[in-house]
């Protein structure tokens, strides 16, 4: 048994990477990344919190939130964002109808000061570009990148090559 402990920081703002079950390209269908949004839409009403950044691969998710002050339960949210997509997919059930779209756990950082919080967002909009899914973040659709360029963070020259902020970021 894992001694895991994760970080619980009331308000906090938190990096996170969720993957598929054996990386399984379940998000590379336009419908399934619907669902998700409406996964994210229908938790959010419940449970509120922020989402600074998002990029969604075929096979796994990052993203920033921020949680309202004085809550630090990301993983009820988290729990119910893949309960809602699990339940609503077209997938393959095993013999007890359960559907392995996730791996069990997902991984969080809590997010320490400005220069963190700029790292992550950067590592977020270049990922489909690290992984060859585009040739620049503006290529993918599946990203908050354009937003982000809209609210200034970027100027359009950037993203054309690895940002040096990220280069010994390794965090799939």
């Amino acid at each position: 048994m894992s001694d895991y402990r994760r970080a619980f920081t009331p308000g906090g703002c938190f990096f996170f990477t969720l993957v598929t079950y054996k990386r399984y390209q379940y998000f590379a269908h336009d419908k399934n990344i619907c669902l998700l949004r409406k996964a994210f839409r229908h938790v959010k009403n419940n449970h509120p919190f922020e989402i600074d950044a998002i990029v969604v691969l075929p096979d796994h998710l990052h993203t920033i939130w921020r949680l309202p002050q004085n809550d630090s339960n990301y993983s009820l949210r988290w729990r119910l964002i893949k309960h809602y997509v699990s339940t609503h997919i077209d997938a393959p059930a095993n013999h007890r109808k359960e559907k392995s779209i996730w791996q069990r756990r997902f991984w969080e950082h809590t997010i320490r000061n400005e220069k963190d919080w700029h790292n992550h967002i950067d590592y977020i909009h270049y990922n489909p570009v690290k992984h060859g899914y585009a040739n620049h973040p503006n290529n993918w659709k599946y990203s908050s990148y354009k937003n982000a360029l809209i609210k200034g963070w970027y100027d359009n020259s950037w993203g054309h090559s690895e940002p040096l902020n990220i280069q010994a970021i390794e965090l799939e």
